[in-house]
């Protein structure tokens, strides 16, 4: 017990740092920045793209914390998520409370002070849907949390494309809905295996509350829906064929795997499944990005 103690008052920086989610901030900020440069003909100004995506990186990162701390009750009892810094206890539930309060704070005043306030409104609002409304309400409620959820962790296209712009642009809103759409199959996957560490948690994940077939032909289905949802950019004049190809060859791969998640029996195809729909989302961004520098006059469509 004293040493457990000791190491909540003395967390070392890489606890810290792992309160932030680091790799899904990273992600998020990718998007982030494809979102900036997409918004524009040429290049996007280097203060703009350094502080405003450093303040939306914070941000995410505060959201994150605090997910530890809401959540660290239930992390003690799934494996993937035990040693979390709080649920371990190397980090007291105040110290990571005080520290989502200041990155978020400092996130935001960057966005205020050097970016625009209709990025930082943006912002505060996906801070507080993920970390409040998902992670307090919707994940405890309701199997169809991710879905409804899933809206706050789109933002990050649309807050990088405000920040060059200052203004909402429905290009930018179909980058949201791409994302809208990816998440129930990406986060079904895991969910299916990790099942029965959400059931010892108590959480009403899908493959929980309605079985592993359901969640299964739900995230085949799904995955139609995302795929359908990417070729958007193209219908409406916002990407050309290069976009078109990679879309359809990236969507071809996620809807093999979701198929063969929903009908073989082989060990681990959850997990290859789940690994897979972030290369994908990573993949997609940077086809995007290529496609609109190197056919620049097709790629700005009407909006």
């Amino acid at each position: 017990m004293a040493q457990t103690q000791a190491l909540a008052q003395s967390p070392s920086w890489r606890d810290y740092y792992e309160l932030t989610k680091p790799k899904v901030v990273m992600l998020m900020i990718l998007t982030s920045v494809i979102g900036m440069l997409l918004a524009v003909p040429g290049m996007v100004p280097l203060d703009v793209l350094l502080i405003g995506n450093l303040g939306i990186a914070l941000c995410a990162g505060s959201a994150a914390a605090v997910n530890h701390l809401v959540d660290r009750t239930i992390d003690q009892k799934m494996s993937r998520t035990l040693n979390r810094p709080v649920a371990k206890g190397r980090v007291e539930p105040m110290q990571a409370l005080l520290f989502a309060g200041v990155i978020g704070a400092l996130g935001m005043t960057l966005l205020v002070v050097f970016i625009n306030t209709l990025t930082a409104v943006l912002t505060l609002i996906s801070l507080l849907g993920y970390a409040l409304v998902y992670t307090l309400f919707l994940k405890r409620a309701t199997p169809q949390n991710i879905v409804i959820g899933g809206i706050a962790g789109a933002a990050p296209p649309l807050l990088g494309w405000t920040a060059v712009t200052g203004s909402i642009d429905g290009h930018a809103l179909l980058l949201v809905l791409i994302i809208f759409a990816w998440t129930p199959p990406h986060f079904w996957a895991l969910a299916v295996h990790r099942k029965d560490d959400y059931a010892k948690a108590d959480i009403p994940m899908l493959p929980v509350t309605h079985g592993e077939q359901y969640t299964k032909l739900h995230i085949f289905l799904y995955t139609i829906i995302m795929v359908l949802v990417t070729l958007l950019p193209f219908i409406t004049g916002m990407m050309n064929w290069i976009y078109l190809v990679g879309a359809l060859v990236l969507g071809a791969g996620f809807l093999y795997w979701s198929f063969m998640l929903m009908v073989s029996k082989r060990e681990g195809l959850g997990m290859e499944t789940f690994k897979y729909s972030i290369i994908y989302l990573m993949a997609l961004f940077v086809v995007m990005l290529a496609d609109h520098y190197i056919l620049p006059a097709q790629s700005l469509g009407a909006v």
